[in-house]
């Protein structure tokens, strides 16, 4: 094998390799279709999220419901929210979903599934085989906790 032959194959091999880690370009996640009315914000594309995260959607909307901190109405494929809600904020908080909830930590594919194992959630790749703990909750405390006598 000559040197050319060589630089060749490992050019192809870059290319090859590169053109499968990227997870965004499997994993488009719509942008968020927001209305208001009043003093309510409806996501009406609710239902597309659910679907192109491969998860349940009451898990999804009991996620928003906790870190929006505010009552939630699902209507057909659409949610309500109280209180008004900047597209830019679902897009946020679906990308922080998207990285705790659904991405392998390992080689960062998005084709994982959530297994329950004696009352503690994993995440199971089904491309490499990890598994990995789920966090509990994405409740952020902004003042330290302090232990009570």
């Amino acid at each position: 094998m000559t040197k050319s032959d060589y630089e060749k194959l490992l050019k192809r091999i870059e290319k090859n390799i590169s053109n499968t880690n990227k997870v965004e370009n499997r994993l488009k996640l719509p942008a968020p279709d927001v209305t208001w009315e009043g003093k309510k914000t409806y996501l009406r594309n609710f239902i597309d999220f659910p679907k192109a995260l491969r998860r349940e959607p009451e898990k999804i909307l009991q996620y928003l419901t906790k870190e929006f901190a505010v009552p939630v109405e699902r209507i057909g494929d659409k949610v309500m929210f109280i209180g008004k809600r900047d597209p830019e904020d679902f897009t946020r908080l679906f990308q922080i979903y998207l990285k705790d909830y659904v991405t392998c930590q390992t080689c960062t594919s998005p084709d994982t599934k959530v297994v329950k194992e004696n009352r503690i959630s994993f995440l199971h790749c089904e491309a490499c085989g990890a598994k990995s703990t789920l966090k509990l909750s994405l409740i952020h405390i902004s003042e330290p906790t302090r232990l009570r006598r």
